[in-house]
């Protein structure tokens, strides 16, 4: 593979993940602050519309699976056909609707969209990781160019959402230190946009997204034209496609691929916990409000530059080992919990990042081999590659999907109101736990069952001799 063809590819890819990371670190204080919905029916919109993208995960395997192969690949249609409506649906996502009762009805709608939309994308994209070259390194090689920029597109999009929309959560009664009785500060009325204002809070958020969009349409004419699709380069000559219900039976069954999506599942739900009530937390637990823009900066920075080391790192000391760098965060995170310190913070972002590099890479690193190693098992079936990685999307998705919806439900039951100054110290050592504690077991939990990973550095080269002697 070319240095240019792994750049397009991976830069076709980061478009998604700079719409998802102004998400995932803005949607929810958006709905609640901007948009001035309850906790409880936010959290409604975020697991509704995390399960509506992980229940078109198998969908669009299914329908993938069964696409023929066209003038410019079977998996560049479904990419190049989705991304329009993709632009469409995420504008009108940052949309403040003039009607008040069925706004959570209008983002439930266009969330949903976006989430399946972005997965009739994602799931082919991650999938050409197999129909690039069947040379491990090389598949490995393009993996790590797309973690690189798809850090960089997260950290694009959090910070072109983050300058351009903090004025939206900065209130000027709240610049000053509040009162000993914190209950005063309850007496602060709600700040509402006022529509009329052409900066308002609103048209600020739909600028972001306009501007958002367009990074999406600049993505997908990279990756059309500099990317060729081959036509599955690991059939053989009498390999027939596995029907997708018993290619999804046999991936279920399939140990390798259980452990590791169990694994994932539940550090990637600790990340998605981390990003959703990061900007929450800095704004009302750690009375770091003026500062939680440049501290999601410093956690992408941090991100993008460590991706090429851990992907030395693995290569050196293998795969299972660069998984321990995930749990550096862990006690940094407790610390600025229970020392909120601005100098802390930015250390706790700086080792953050470094850990959600790790969680990024290596999940998408494992998965080809886990594919390879089902092929070695099953050699003469073909077809089965979108199986596995919208099914692995759809359990990560819909894990992290239940845990932003508990989170908010969580902010709903111990009062958060939005628009205040301070809040209650429910909600206050709720957004701690959100942070440190909750993260901390999740991640801790899925390195205990990646230590029963079987696929090994050298398992892996025993894979790769033996499927080029089948081919």
């Amino acid at each position: 593979l070319s240095i240019c063809g792994k750049l397009c590819y991976a830069i076709g890819g980061a478009p998604n993940q700079v719409a998802g990371s102004a998400a995932a670190f803005f949607l929810q204080i958006y709905l609640l602050d901007i948009a001035h919905i309850t906790p409880f029916h936010a959290s409604l919109v975020l697991f509704i519309g995390k399960a509506s993208g992980a229940v078109t995960d198998p969908v669009a395997g299914f329908f993938i699976s069964k696409s023929r192969w066209t003038k410019i690949g079977r998996l560049m249609p479904w990419m190049l056909a989705c991304t329009p409506f993709t632009v469409v649906s995420y504008f009108f996502m940052w949309y403040l609707p003039p009607f008040v009762s069925g706004r959570v009805a209008w983002y439930l709608i266009f969330y949903c969209l976006f989430q399946a939309l972005t997965t009739l994308f994602q799931v082919p994209y991650s999938a050409l990781t197999m129909f690039l070259s069947t040379d491990q390194k090389e598949r490995d090689s393009a993996t790590a160019y797309r973690m690189t920029m798809e850090v960089l597109g997260t950290l694009i999009g959090a910070a072109l959402q983050g300058q351009i929309v903090a004025s939206a959560h900065v209130s000027h009664h709240c610049t000053v230190n509040p009162p000993g009785n914190t209950t005063d500060s309850w007496h602060h009325p709600p700040s509402f946009p006022d529509p009329s204002d052409p900066l308002s809070h609103q048209v600020i958020y739909m600028i972001a997204a306009g501007v958002i969009g367009g990074v999406y349409l600049l993505g997908i004419i990279i990756l059309f034209l500099g990317v060729k699709e081959k036509d599955d380069p690991y059939a053989l000559n009498s390999d027939r496609a596995i029907p997708f219900c018993k290619g999804l039976g046999l991936t279920m069954k399939h140990g390798p691929y259980v452990k590791l999506t169990a694994s994932f599942l539940l550090i990637s739900t600790a990340v998605q916990l981390e990003q959703s009530n990061f900007v929450l937390f800095c704004t009302h637990a750690a009375d770091l409000r003026n500062h939680f823009q440049y501290l999601v900066v410093t956690i992408l920075v941090s991100a993008a530059v460590s991706i090429p080391f851990w992907q030395k790192f693995l290569q050196r000391f293998g795969k299972k080992c660069a998984a321990c760098g995930i749990s550096w965060m862990i006690p940094f995170a407790v610390m600025l919990v229970t020392i909120p310190n601005l100098i802390l913070a930015y250390l706790v972002a700086f080792v953050s990042g470094l850990s959600i590099a790790a969680s990024l890479l290596l999940p998408w690193s494992m998965l080809p081999d886990v594919v390879d190693n089902f092929r070695l098992q099953n050699p003469h079936g073909k077809g089965h590659e979108t199986i596995f990685y919208s099914s692995y999307v759809f359990f990560t998705k819909m894990s992290a999907g239940i845990g932003l919806g508990i989170s908010a439900a969580g902010l709903e039951f111990t009062g958060y109101k939005p628009g205040i100054c301070r809040q209650s110290n429910d909600v206050i050592l709720t957004l701690k736990i959100l942070i440190g504690a909750v993260p901390a077991v999740l991640i801790l939990a899925g390195l205990f069952i990646l230590l029963f990973y079987p696929i090994t550095e050298e398992s892996r080269k025993e894979t790769k001799l033996a499927l080029e002697e089948l081919r």
